[in-house]
């Protein structure tokens, strides 16, 4: 079973738990925070928590929440060997994946709704990075 890190801030925390119900019979989840929408927190705290997580292996694959994705998105791309992708429709996630090798989906809270981040996450997981001319252009990255 295929483990999968999840983190959000307050006003990603509803979005992250819906995701967490739908998707735990499937993959290993490991929550890593935050675990209120009502305490307001740095979004910067959980995505640096996460990203040293998934940078460890390869193959590790993390989901970021905030209420844009935006700042989350920011933040994970910082680290070294992260590759986060803000997907807000099917077809950039299945590009993240395909062309960017992206190890990271953000989703925005406020912008997303609950089906469609699971549609951009159901595409995340089950596309493969292409490799080929995308493999020179994401080592420079």
């Amino acid at each position: 079973m295929k483990t999968i890190f999840i983190a959000s801030d307050h006003a990603g925390y509803n979005l992250k738990k819906a995701i967490i119900k739908k998707y735990s019979k499937k993959l290993k989840i490991m929550d890593m925070g935050t675990n209120s929408s009502e305490k307001s927190v740095n979004y910067p705290d959980y995505a640096h928590k996460l990203c040293s997580k998934v940078s460890k292996k390869k193959s590790n694959i993390g989901v970021l929440v905030c209420g844009s994705g935006m700042g989350m998105a920011m933040t994970a791309n910082k680290h070294k060997k992260i590759r986060a992708a803000l997907c807000y429709s099917v077809k950039n996630a299945k590009l993240s994946r395909l062309h960017n090798d992206a190890n990271i989906i953000t989703l925005g809270s406020r912008l997303t709704s609950k089906n469609l981040a699971f549609n951009c996450l159901n595409a995340f997981l089950n596309t493969k990075f292409e490799g080929g001319r995308h493999k020179k252009r994401v080592k420079n990255i």
